[in-house]
């Protein structure tokens, strides 16, 4: 690994070295680095580029760690990886993907997940996605992320995208069974012309199934956002859709929630706001000595985290 392989990972996945347990690192579209260990499988699929992960069930207390970096202009990058988490298990999943491109060419990587979260298990997911470089060709993320949780089951999603990324359409989708649990988190920042979209539709398909969503995005420069949230109870259920946004400088955002009910017991709502940052707040940090500047870039991390 050299310098610039070192800083993204330190930036997508908190890994100042090889992690302990089971890891799969890809760089370049080629892999890096792999360990498994005795309750995780880590195997290279046979017929697509990518991986297949399968956690034993009443595995406890492990974290695996997937991260994807992306160093070479011009290069195109595009994995399909499926999770098997067994019946009891209680893991915690870090991925996310890094690009550095310095050349005049794009870089892209697309990344499809697929989770098949077993009964009464519980998962914890973290993506972060991260660009940086000099150079005047694009930093493209479109990850696509499918879940499917089996009866009693828990799966909490935390996607951030921290800045960098000059174009990234996300796609999410989940099938919840009986008394499943989910909890999405997004975390969004765009700047310059910068252009993101994320589609969720999660279908609340079994009795007691429940899901939170919640979206937190900062637009700066001419940067563009849409967000498009679904969530549909075919069952006796419970959802919950908040979308919050802050709009600097020619920043445009389009929020757009939408949830649907299939079933007289579906219990669903949501609420969006997009809005520029509260005035009162940046007098009050700014008469304790902060720029302007300053001022609003502590407004912004503590809303984005």
């Amino acid at each position: 690994m050299n310098t610039v392989v070192d800083n993204l990972l330190k930036t997508i996945a908190d890994l100042d070295s090889k992690p302990t347990g089971a890891y799969n690192i890809r760089s370049n579209g080629s892999g890096a680095g792999r360990r498994s260990t005795e309750n995780i499988v880590i195997e290279s699929k046979k017929d697509l580029p990518g991986i297949d992960i399968t956690i034993k069930p009443g595995t406890k207390g492990e974290t695996v760690y997937i991260p994807v970096v992306v160093t070479a202009a011009g290069l195109i990058d595009m994995v399909y990886n499926d999770f098997y988490i067994g019946e009891g298990a209680d893991v915690v999943i870090v991925a996310g993907c890094g690009i550095h491109n310095d050349g005049c060419e794009d870089s892209r990587h697309d990344g499809i997940h697929r989770f098949f979260i077993g009964k009464n298990a519980r998962l914890k997911y973290v993506e972060k996605h991260y660009g940086e470089g000099t150079g005047t060709g694009a930093r493209i993320l479109n990850p696509t992320t499918e879940v499917t949780m089996e009866e009693g089951s828990y799966c909490e999603m935390e996607m951030v995208q921290i800045a960098g990324v000059n174009s990234t359409v996300r796609e999410t989708s989940a099938h919840l069974g009986k008394n499943a649990k989910m909890m999405v988190m997004e975390r969004l920042m765009t700047h310059d012309k910068q252009v993101a979209h994320s589609n969720m539709k999660i279908n609340l398909d079994g009795e007691g199934s429940s899901v939170q969503i919640i979206s937190r995005s900062v637009g700066r420069d001419e940067s563009e956002q849409l967000f498009h949230p679904d969530a549909v109870g075919n069952a006796a259920c419970r959802a919950h859709i908040q979308c919050d946004s802050i709009l600097m400088d020619h920043a445009k955002i389009s929020s757009i929630p939408q949830i649907t009910a299939n079933h007289p017991d579906a219990q669903i709502v949501h609420e969006a706001a997009i809005g520029r940052i509260n005035n009162e707040q940046l007098l009050k940090l700014e008469t304790l000595g902060m720029t302007e500047e300053e001022a609003e870039a502590i407004i912004v991390e503590a809303f984005l985290s």
